[in-house]
């Protein structure tokens, strides 16, 4: 059974950090890309960032370059973003995504609140 569970979100103030992570299961997880996207109440799912299956080339959103870090750890079949300097904008539910050709698996989210 395919499943991507993330964990690591909360209440947070603004100018703290959050870790979140996504374990994966039931797939070659090393094989996949994989993606952390966000929805904020009332918009549209937007990309946060992401890295190929390897790890070695990384990519993110204008908004969140230079505080957000994607990274895996293909042995523990995880990934994580490291989310520093939060804003109360960063306020949404994070999804990891991993896909490969047309295969594509979502997490249930977790939910992140920057507030004071």
């Amino acid at each position: 059974q395919v499943q991507l569970v993330e964990s690591g979100g909360g209440l947070v103030q603004p100018g703290g950090s959050l870790r979140l992570s996504c374990a994966a299961s039931g797939f070659t997880f090393s094989s996949y890309s994989l993606y952390w996207y966000r929805q904020a109440p009332g918009k549209e799912r937007e990309l946060v960032a992401g890295i190929l299956d390897t790890g070695g080339s990384t990519t993110y959103a204008d908004p969140v370059k230079g505080r957000f870090t994607i990274s895996r750890d293909n042995a523990k079949n995880t990934a994580y973003l490291q989310m520093n300097s939060l804003k109360p904008e960063d306020t949404a539910v994070y999804y990891c995504h991993a896909t490969l050709y047309f295969r594509h698996y979502w997490g249930q989210g977790t939910q992140v609140t920057v507030s004071s």
